[in-house]
């Protein structure tokens, strides 16, 4: 996944509005006005949260009818735990370092 690819999955699950949105759909699909019911917006307002979580590419639309409903598209999402999981290994190994070294001044008498 390109970086800017990231970036977008990213800046789209920041907002606990479009987390909830995606929470829902991991239920099923559902149209806008499905989506809309819980929350105390408009349907035009959760409209623009799904067109960002459809230019990150979390969701697709289809049409059924008159109704387009919604579907969860985890594909990116998968890239996104993915890219968290190898750097939280990263982060650990360090944390892991760093714990080991202030031991050993510990142990030789320099606290840090």
């Amino acid at each position: 996944m390109a970086e800017d690819e990231l970036s977008l999955v990213f800046a789209a699950l920041a907002d606990p509005t479009r987390r909830a949105i995606l929470e829902r759909l991991a239920d099923g699909d559902a149209t806008v006005q499905q989506l809309a019911e819980p929350f105390a917006m408009s349907q035009q307002a959760v409209s623009k949260h799904l067109k960002v979580l459809e230019r990150a590419r979390l969701i697709s639309r289809s049409r059924s009818a008159q109704a387009r409903p919604c579907t969860l598209d985890g594909e990116h999402l998968d890239a996104a735990v993915s890219w968290i999981e190898r750097h939280r290994q990263v982060w650990a190994d360090r944390h892991d370092r760093l714990e080991a070294h202030i031991e050993r001044l510990r142990s030789t008498g320099r606290t840090p």
